[in-house]
């Protein structure tokens, strides 16, 4: 399977990573669409979105991440098409988010995951640090963390 990771430089690129967010949390899971979109939706230094790009040129997944804080980047937003789920699209764009935050010169990496995902971030190296589920946009969540 090839893949092209593009590191979202204009506004665009950056509607696209939104509109596969949208059809993901929005459609699908009813996240109200105030909820999804915020102030970490714009290209700046400060926040790093990234896009997945099938080899027929499609866009079929996307995630951001931002500084949770001087040596930590939070993985965000991400959302793979749903008829693409099983082809490791979202492995792909994990590793190159984890990627981006290395060049970055951040050491961890965490992120609140679905319940319903735990187990495939935990394939990717992710350790559960909350005690207990929490609550976010009405979807049970963990937050889980990984070294770099």
């Amino acid at each position: 399977m090839a893949a092209e990771i593009i590191n979202v430089t204009t506004k665009d690129q950056l509607q696209y990573g939104l509109d596969i967010r949208k059809k993901v949390f929005v459609e699908e899971q009813k996240v109200p669409v105030d909820l999804e979109i915020d102030e970490y939706d714009v290209i700046s230094e400060d926040v790093h979105h990234i896009l997945v790009q099938n080899e027929d040129g499609e866009y079929v997944a996307t995630g951001r991440l931002i500084y949770y804080n001087n040596e930590t980047a939070k993985m965000q937003r991400i959302a793979v098409l749903q008829e693409y789920r099983k082809g490791g699209y979202g492995r792909i764009l994990l590793m190159a988010m984890e990627k981006r935050a290395r060049e970055l010169g951040l050491a961890y990496s965490i992120l609140d995951a679905q319940c319903q995902a735990e187990n495939f971030y935990a394939k990717q190296g992710y350790e559960t640090i909350s005690k207990e589920p929490f609550d976010d946009a009405g979807i049970p969540h963990v937050r889980m963390k990984k070294t770099l």
